[in-house]
């Protein structure tokens, strides 16, 4: 069976029998591209399985049907897919890089990585992006002959640039680049000074378009903001609006879903059409070319962008800081701190396979193994842990 590659592309997709290839050399399949393989290899990990038990906002018990990480990684996918399929580019390196996104996040959303990022202080300090890739170069073990999964070079480029360059003068943010990254990247280097490749660029803004309609879908309906008060932001009120004007007898759920529909539509919409005019601005001819840009190909428009950050700003204010989700913070603040105090204490109270990993007696490599065991974590199972190791009658009454 020929290997099928996907066709025809733009000159400036990722092209899959263009790959730079894997870290360790290995046979390439003759029925599937090294992109689909890289993206099978993610969906069968450990660490994704575990995104059904991981959540943004919301604790895994607050409702079954709120986002968690394995939804929303899903929702990302299918608009990265959508989008890089209208640019003719391939939609498996952008859906591969759209499912690893959130891989390196710990239980409790931002609020756990905000603990192990107080704990790892002066230790190698702790970043979910960096988390990702140690996850799927390191941590992940499906094969004999090498830890990780081997993927292609644009698979962890994409990956690992998620938010832009992460050095030199195109950087996106100035900050130091996380350990994590260094250390791989003197072995494989994913040129970190350059933007990732187009599918890459348009899996990231398919994650902004699903966290800002899902989270604005989940806070209507856990009921920490209602119609009255959205209606004055930007994008999610007239979406309301509109929803409200074209189907008033029905009820509250299906008028939220349409406004959440015609968001999403609308962050699309916008994005096409500003990169397109990018894209017509640059007229590029190879994958390099976007890379080596001076900016970001795929975008916002400027106004657009604007408005985007009145719409956040209100679910900052109205749903993470609403008193409700602060509570549940407030435990789980408590729970990871708990246990990486713990771990790091008595280290043989944890798991052997856990345990086997310290390398001698450096606190800084102890911590960096409790640090890897709590990120992989699912909420479920952190509170369970919690409960056993701190709640003496479990055990004993």
């Amino acid at each position: 069976m020929p290997l099928a590659f996907p066709a025809p592309l733009a000159p400036y997709a990722s092209k899959a029998e263009e790959t730079r290839g894997r870290l360790h050399e290995e046979i390439e399949s003759t029925g599937r591209t090294p992109f689909q393989r890289d993206r099978d290899r993610v969906l069968h990990t450990v660490a994704f399985r575990r995104l059904k038990h991981k959540t943004q906002v919301f604790v895994f018990n607050e409702g079954d049907h709120y986002r968690t990480r394995l939804t929303h990684s899903l929702e990302v996918s299918q608009i990265a897919r959508a989008m890089a399929r209208t640019f003719k580019l391939d939609e498996d390196l952008a859906e591969v890089v759209a499912l690893s996104h959130d891989l390196g996040h710990p239980c409790f959303g931002h609020t756990g990585e905000d603990v192990l990022i107080e704990m790892m202080e002066g230790a190698g300090g702790f970043d979910h992006n960096a988390q990702t890739l140690r996850l799927l170069t390191k941590l992940e073990r499906q094969h004999g002959a090498y830890h990780g999964l081997n993927l292609t070079w644009e698979t962890l480029e994409g990956t690992v640039k998620h938010n832009g360059p992460m050095v030199g003068p195109r950087r996106v943010k100035d900050k130091p680049l996380p350990v994590a990254i260094e250390e791989y990247a003197e072995r494989h280097d994913l040129w970190l000074d350059t933007y990732p490749s187009f599918e890459a660029q348009l899996a990231a803004l398919a994650d902004d378009v699903a966290y800002n309609s899902a989270d604005s879908d989940d806070g209507l309906r856990a009921g920490l903001f209602s119609f009255d008060d959205a209606m004055d932001v930007p994008l999610l009120g007239p979406a309301l609006h509109g929803s409200r004007k074209a189907w008033p007898d029905e009820p509250r759920e299906v008028q939220i879903a349409e406004a959440v529909s015609a968001l999403i539509g609308r962050m699309v919409a916008d994005i096409q059409e500003e990169t397109r005019a990018r894209i017509e601005d640059l007229d590029p001819r190879h994958a390099d070319d976007i890379r080596r840009a001076p900016r970001a190909m795929a975008s916002f428009s400027d106004s657009f962008d604007a408005e985007l950050k009145e719409l956040r700003a209100f679910l900052f204010e109205h749903m993470y800081r609403h008193h409700k989700v602060n509570q549940v913070r407030s435990q789980a603040r408590r729970i990871v701190r708990d246990l990486f105090e713990l771990y790091v204490e008595e280290p043989d109270v944890l798991p052997p396979a856990w345990f086997d990993r310290q390398d001698g007696e450096s606190i800084e490599k102890r911590k960096r193994v409790v640090c890897d065991y709590i990120a992989g974590m699912t909420d479920r199972f952190a509170i369970h842990e919690h409960s056993r190791l701190f709640d003496l009658s479990r055990n004993f009454l």
